[in-house]
């Protein structure tokens, strides 16, 4: 495959990230001057630990930013800025050392001693925990901190340029405000000299140039000091306005709940001498019952429970569609996802790079530069079994089940040792799905009078059955017995609910001819004599 082949295709590809990388490019149509790298952004508020939503805002973008370099050609930057010159406004429950916390109410993230007593900082500790959780995934990424760029200077002159540009600010920023808000509100928050807090009052422009203010402090004092050095942080949507010109940002996304955000900071960014970046607005997940996840309430999905009960690739494919649609985020909806991300990878071989580049599979496996190939990464890559055919063996064996007996019957199955990572991963999490989800929902019923004739059919094509039989071989059997006329079954549908629910206990179930290969003729019909006992 040629670059230039590449960007054929990418320049009329439906798939969202070419979608917005297309967006993108028709606004740099000449890139960034002097050949500078195309910047990406993503924020993250260290108040608390990363979790789903900033996993899905890093991989989206980089899914734009693997389009706009497949469409392009050009080089891309993308940052990870930590808004931790933030103040505390509130102590999470989970966290150690509440009283030491609460005493530092209002204070920086970044000049909070660490409750944990590992960091400099709390936010150093979630910083760290941040590129810990991104180095994880495989992402390219540079780290910033704001206090970082605060502290050293860094953004000295984008705050003169706030300083001097404070009226204008207010203009935009008041008429949105109610009026308890309004009478306090200065673009720019002063950092106390007293108590170390970040201070929500009004504020004086002494002199922007030298970035000198005048506020009334917490004492009643009225100081006039430097605005620079770290010695005050500007508001939200200020700072995110400031940063998009201090840094240059191409392209940020952002979350619906922060759309009035991103209409205030573009006009902002307009009055300090930039523009608003390019980005999409995305929905937020919703729990099964169709409400906003909240992490107050508790009633989401975290990333650790995903990949306990599914693959990262499975949480990636889930997250991939329609970033505009609102997602239902809850554990039902794992092995769904982990099958169809096989069966989109599978597909990748026999694709026409126009369709592959509307492959979530594509996307996924050049979000992680160290899988990326020249051609098309993974193509033809397979797995042996679906993840709802372990899940049914595992709920089979119920409280026996385990990652290593799984795998032994796998490599029965197989007749070869399982040497494959993705498999491995599918089996442990088929394991801890199957005992906390499936296996108490497990309810095996006695057969009817014509189902208990039917099973014994299917008993003695079993016995008949030579060992090694295959799976079609199996199923072709099983399809048989419910055709037979004189059984009564209206359709097959019926025999096969028959059959998940008087030998797995379950409404649903896989193709019984693998299941039966995967699980052994012998040991399937152990399970139809259970079933038989039960008539």
């Amino acid at each position: 495959m040629t670059d230039t082949a590449l960007q054929d295709a990418a320049r009329s590809s439906k798939a969202w990230p070419f979608q917005e990388a297309q967006r993108l490019a028709k606004r740099l149509r000449n890139g960034k001057p002097n050949g500078e790298p195309v910047l990406f952004e993503t924020g993250y508020g260290p108040s608390g630990l990363p979790h789903i939503g900033t996993f899905q805002e890093v991989l989206r973008t980089t899914f734009v930013r693997r389009a706009y370099e497949a469409l392009t050609g050009q080089a891309t930057r993308l940052v990870a800025f930590s808004d931790d010159m933030d103040g505390l406004r509130k102590v999470p429950d989970n966290l150690p050392n509440q009283a030491m916390l609460t005493e530092n109410l209002g204070k920086p993230l970044s000049r909070i001693p660490d409750p944990f007593e590992k960091y400099e900082s709390f936010a150093h500790h979630n910083n760290a925990m941040l590129r810990a959780f991104l180095d994880r995934f495989g992402f390219e990424y540079e780290f910033v901190a704001a206090s970082d760029r605060y502290n050293s200077g860094a953004f000295d002159d984008a705050l003169k340029n706030v300083l001097a540009h404070n009226q204008d600010i207010l203009d935009i920023m008041l008429p949105t405000l109610r009026a308890e808000r309004a009478a306090t509100y200065s673009p720019i928050m002063p950092i106390s000299p007293t108590t170390g807090a970040v201070l929500q009052v009004p504020v004086k422009v002494v002199d922007a140039q030298a970035g000198m203010i005048r506020f009334t402090d917490e004492d009643g004092s009225v100081i006039e000091q430097s605005a620079l050095g770290g010695k005050a942080k500007l508001q939200w949507k200020v700072d995110f306005a400031m940063r998009w010109v201090a840094q240059g940002v191409d392209y940020e996304m952002y979350g619906k709940d922060l759309t009035d955000t991103g209409v205030q900071s573009g006009k902002i960014a307009r009055v300090l001498g930039g523009n608003k970046p390019e980005g999409l607005i995305y929905e937020l997940f919703l729990d099964e019952n169709g409400e906003k996840i909240s992490k107050s309430k508790g009633n989401g999905l975290t990333i650790e429970q995903w990949l306990e009960y599914g693959t990262e690739e499975s949480l990636g494919f889930y997250i991939f569609p329609n970033p505009k649609s609102a997602k239902q985020l809850h554990v039902g909806v794992i092995p769904r996802a982990v099958d169809d991300y096989w069966q989109f990878r599978e597909r990748l071989a026999e694709q026409p790079l126009d369709k592959q580049l509307g492959n979530p599979a594509w996307h996924l496996l050049r979000a992680n530069e160290s899988l990326a190939t020249p051609d098309a990464p993974g193509a033809g890559d397979t797995v042996p079994v679906t993840f709802g055919l372990l899940l049914n063996l595992a709920s089979v064996l119920g409280a026996e089940a385990s990652a290593q007996n799984v795998a032994e019957y796998l490599e029965s199955y197989l007749g070869e040792p399982v040497a494959n990572p993705a498999i491995d991963a599918m089996i442990d999490a088929a394991v801890a799905y199957t005992r906390d989800f499936i296996v108490p929902t497990l309810n095996k019923r006695a057969p009817t009078a014509t189902e208990a004739e039917a099973l014994r059919a299917l008993d003695e094509a079993l016995a008949a059955a030579a060992p090694g039989t295959s799976a079609e071989d199996l199923q072709t059997s099983v399809y048989e017995i419910g055709k037979r006329e004189e059984l009564g079954f209206d359709n097959l549908r019926d025999w096969f609910r028959a059959l998940y629910e008087t030998l797995l206990g379950s409404e649903q179930g896989p193709r019984m001819g693998s299941f039966i290969a995967l699980y052994g003729i012998e040991n399937s019909r152990k399970l139809i004599a259970e079933a038989l006992g039960r008539s």
